[in-house]
C-alpha cells in the first residue's frame, strides 16, 4: 500500500517530499529540531513547542508506542507536526495504549517520514529556524508563532490547586502556567509544597495569602510579547516574593527585572545540553531544554548561575542577595536526565 506524499516547504522556498504516517491535514509553523534519542511522548505533549513543525534527528520513532494519558506532560498534543526519519509502527513497550501513528490521527497532527533528517537539521543550524508548511492536496499561508501569544493559548483557565497527599502542608506557591509541563507540578507537590497553579495573565495581588513562593513556568514563544506577565513578575519581586523561573521563566524574570532577551539562531532543544553551575565551582550537569530565545543581558543585582558548555550562551540567573532565581533548562526532566533536580530543593530552602 502505497503512502501519501506530503511537501515540506520552507521560506526560502526549497521543497522537501516526505511521506506520511499521521493526520492528512496541511500546517504552517516554524520548523526546529531536537537531538533528543527518548521522549517522544513527552515532548509531543510539550507544550513549548506550540506553533512548531519538530524534526527529530534520532532515527527511529514510534518504537514504544505511546502510553496512557497520566503520563504525558499535558492533555494534548501541542507540536503543529512532526518530521522523522523512520516511523516504527511496532509498539514494543509495555506502558503502550496505542501507536504513534494512531495517536497523530486521533489527534490530527500531521506526521511525515524525510530519511535525511539530517541534512534537515543542518540547513536549519547553518541558516537558522526557518517557517515552514507540510502541505497535502490544500495549500496554506505562512504562520510565524513568535508574533502570537502563545501562552494565552496553552494556559489554564482558571486556578487549580494540587496538595500534597501528606496532611502536613510545608510550604505554598504559587505557579504562573505560561505553558507549564506537569512535571513541574509533580515535582513540587513530591516535595511538599501545595501548588496553585493560575493564568498566564494572573495578577497574585488579588490573592487573599500571600504565596511562599513563586514559580514561572515554561512556555511557547516570544517573551516580550508576554507584557502582563512582566508586569506581574515586577511587582511579585518588588513584593520580596521569592521566585524561580524555569525556561520561558527564566526569560520572563530577566525582563521584569531589567535585563535583555533575543532571539536563537536556532535555539536549544534535546536532552543532552552541558552547563556548568557557578556556584558550584566545577560543576557541570546535563540538562534537558526546548527554547529558542536566550537571555542576552544580564539584571541589575544578578549573575550568572549556569552558562552552556557548548556556546556559552547565560542558562540561569540568580540575585546575589535576593531569592530570586531562574534556570534555562528543565531541572524536572521529563525526558531526560534528573541531574538537576535539586534546583526545587536549592529553591524551596530559601523560603522562609
Amino acid at each position: 500500500m502505497s503512502k501519501t506524499i506530503a511537501k515540506l516547504t520552507f521560506e526560502d522556498g526549497s521543497v522537501v517530499d516526505g511521506e506520511s504516517f499521521g493526520y492528512e491535514r496541511s500546517v504552517a509553523g516554524e520548523v526546529v529540531f531536537t537531538t533528543g534519542m527518548v521522549g517522544y511522548p513527552e515532548s509531543l505533549t510539550d507544550p513549548s513547542y506550540k506553533g512548531q513543525i519538530l524534526v527529530f534527528t534520532y532515527p527511529l520513532i514510534g518504537n514504544y508506542g505511546v502510553p496512557d494519558k497520566k503520563l504525558w506532560e499535558s492533555d494534548r498534543i501541542h507540536t503543529t507536526a512532526i518530521i522523522v526519519s523512520n516511523y516504527i509502527d511496532e509498539k514494543s513497550h509495555h506502558q503502550a495504549k496505542q501507536t504513534l501513528a494512531e495517536w497523530l490521527r486521533d489527534e490530527k497532527i500531521p506526521g511525515i517520514e524525510i530519511t535525511d533528517t539530517r541534512a534537515l537539521t543542518q540547513k536549519i543550524r547553518e541558516m537558522g529556524t526557518m517557517l515552514g508548511k507540510i502541505e497535502f492536496e490544500k495549500s496554506v499561508d505562512w504562520y510565524d508563532p513568535n508574533k502570537e501569544n502563545l501562552s494565552a493559548l496553552v494556559s489554564v483557565a482558571k486556578p487549580t490547586t494540587y496538595r500534597p497527599s501528606s496532611t502536613v502542608r510545608l510550604r505554598r506557591a504559587v505557579l504562573i502556567d505560561c505553558g507549564v509541563k506537569k512535571n513541574i507540578i509533580r515535582s513540587l507537590v513530591a516535595r511538599g509544597v501545595e501548588v496553585t497553579v493560575v493564568p498566564w495573565n494572573y495578577d497574585i495581588e488579588t490573592l487573599q495569602e500571600k504565596p511562599d513562593g513563586v514559580i514561572i513556568s515554561s512556555g511557547p514563544g516570544d517573551p516580550k510579547i508576554m507584557k502582563e506577565t512582566i508586569a506581574n513578575v515586577k511587582k511579585i519581586v518588588q513584593a520580596h516574593i521569592p521566585t524561580l523561573g524555569i525556561c520561558f521563566g527564566n526569560q520572563i524574570l530577566t525582563l521584569a527585572v531589567g535585563g535583555d532577551t533575543k532571539k536563537m539562531k536556532f535555539g536549544h532543544r534535546s536532552q543532552n545540553q552541558p552547563c556548568e553551575c557557578h556556584t558550584q565551582p566545577g560543576r557541570f550537569y546535563l540538562t534537558t531544554q526546548n527554547h529558542g530565545f536566550e537571555v542576552s543581558k544580564l539584571p541589575p543585582g544578578f549573575k550568572p548561575w549556569f552558562t552552556n558548555v557548548n556556546d556559552g550562551i547565560i542558562e540561569g540567573i540568580i540575585h546575589e542577595k535576593k531569592p530570586f532565581m531562574s534556570v534555562q533548562f528543565h531541572p524536572e526532566a521529563c525526558p531526560g536526565p534528573t541531574d538537576t533536580g535539586w534546583v526545587f530543593d536549592y529553591f524551596l530552602e530559601r523560603i522562609v
